[in-house]
């Protein structure tokens, strides 16, 4: 498991039908090495920090591997690192295989797994597509967020070490599967007890577990 690619920038206005919409989707692979914070990583920003960013939130971490797919789907050959508004694109941290709570440590920063990512209409923008935000969540290929236990240095290339498994064992796919898709009360009894699962999400699912 590695870091294929680290990819930042500040929030941006841009004009969409006529509207100014500020953003910080728009994300370019960086060959620095740079600090990861408590909020987020050196250079990067987010726009609406109503929704965007935050402790649980601090880094987006999306899978190297959906690129092809997604190019297959779409029919398109223009996808660059960042494509998806992540800040880390990585190979072997598949939706399937990460737990939510988990703890990784990635170059000298250690991280945990917080929650699925849940994208808004920017996405579509980005990738200027009216239809993709919801055939992103269709095919539940996320990716997701982590928190900062330990701030440190990151960089294209360094590995990824799995330094603990969230007892609960719930996957990143099957979580987002639960709140969106097949709510399931007994697998929301067991999701609460995830550590270090984001607040908005342990809310959400206490809500489905309160309906057994």
């Amino acid at each position: 498991m590695y870091i294929e690619s680290v990819n930042i920038g500040l929030p941006r206005t841009i004009e969409i039908n006529g509207n100014h919409v500020e953003t910080g989707i728009f994300k370019e692979a960086t060959h620095e090495r740079l600090m990861v914070r408590k909020l987020n990583i050196d250079g990067d920003g987010q726009a609406d920090l109503r929704v965007h960013g935050g402790e649980f939130k601090a880094v987006y971490v999306y899978p190297h591997e959906h690129y092809s797919t997604w190019q297959s789907e779409t029919g398109r050959d223009d996808f660059t690192f960042g494509q998806f508004g992540e800040n880390l694109t990585t190979t072997g941290l598949l939706e399937d295989v990460v737990y939510v709570g988990n703890i990784y440590r990635m170059g000298d920063a250690l991280l945990q797994v917080t929650q699925p990512r849940v994208p808004c209409f920017k996405l579509a923008i980005r990738m200027n597509d009216p239809k993709f935000t919801k055939m992103f969540m269709q095919k539940q290929r996320t990716g997701f967020y982590v928190r900062v236990l330990e701030e440190g240095e990151i960089g294209k290339g360094d590995a990824i070490c799995l330094e603990k498994t969230d007892a609960q064992a719930i996957t990143v796919r099957a979580l987002n599967n639960l709140l969106y898709f097949e709510p399931d009360p007994e697998l929301a009894h067991r999701a609460l007890d995830i550590d270090g699962l984001a607040p908005g999400w342990h809310a959400s699912i206490k809500e489905i577990a309160a309906s057994s």
